[in-house]
Order: structure tokens, then C-alpha cells, then sequence
């Protein structure tokens, strides 16, 4: 028998990752969201997502190939829309930050970023 060659995991802390569903049933729902690796394990990384953290295998993430400010950057939204997400939220506010926890870039539009001020407002009523 051949043994299995040991991938490494490449992937650092702070690094922007999409989450690649696959046949992953834990994973339903979360196919195209991108995530801060916030742990790296050996065949795994912890991410945290718009709504929450979840533990990824390797073959379900792939690096978005952010630059250093870039991440930083990715960082400052996830901690915004992060303060802003509770489980009793509306359904449309939900959606909202799916949409967000689902951009293909490291920048919210002026229109984006009014409407996260908008319900970051909202949320220390």
C-alpha cells in the first residue's frame, strides 16, 4: 500500500478564505462566504464568517491571495458585521449580511457602507 503523502497547511492567521462547500452537508449554506482564519490546524483551519466561527477542512478553503493591508481590511468588516449579528435579527437584515459575508472583494461600495452604518446604529438602540 501507498501511504498518503501529508499535505502542509499553508494557511496563516488573518488570511481571507472562501469556503468552498462541496458535498459538505455542514457546510450547506456557507458555499461562497469568505472567512478569516483566525486558527490553523493541522488538516483544518478555524474561520470566523458573518455569522459565526466554523472549523474547515483544507480541501473545503481557498485562499482569496488578499495582500497584508487587504486582510487588515477584511478584518475591520468582519468585526463590524460580527457587532452587528444576532440570531434575532430580521430576516432581511440576515440577508443583508450574508450578501456582505459573501463579497468577491476586500472594500464595501458607498452604498454598502452606508447601509452597514445604517444597521450598526440600529443595533445599539
Amino acid at each position: 500500500m501507498m501511504e498518503r503523502t501529508k499535505v502542509p497547511n499553508t494557511y496563516q492567521i488573518g488570511e481571507v478564505c472562501q469556503i468552498l462547500a462541496k458535498d459538505n452537508p455542514e457546510l450547506r449554506g456557507k458555499g461562497g462566504c469568505w472567512g478569516i482564519v483566525n486558527h490553523v490546524g493541522e488538516f483544518s483551519c478555524t474561520v470566523k464568517t458573518w455569522d459565526g466561527e466554523y472549523t474547515v477542512g483544507l480541501q473545503h478553503l481557498k485562499s482569496f491571495s488578499y495582500l497584508p493591508a487587504e486582510c487588515e481590511q477584511m478584518q475591520l468588516i468582519s468585526d463590524r458585521i460580527n457587532r452587528v449579528y444576532s440570531d434575532l435579527l430580521e430576516e432581511t437584515v440576515k440577508s443583508l449580511l450574508q450578501s456582505l459575508g459573501k463579497l468577491n472583494r476586500a472594500y464595501l461600495t458607498a452604498v454598502e457602507e452606508k447601509l452597514l452604518n445604517v444597521l450598526e446604529i440600529e443595533s445599539r438602540l
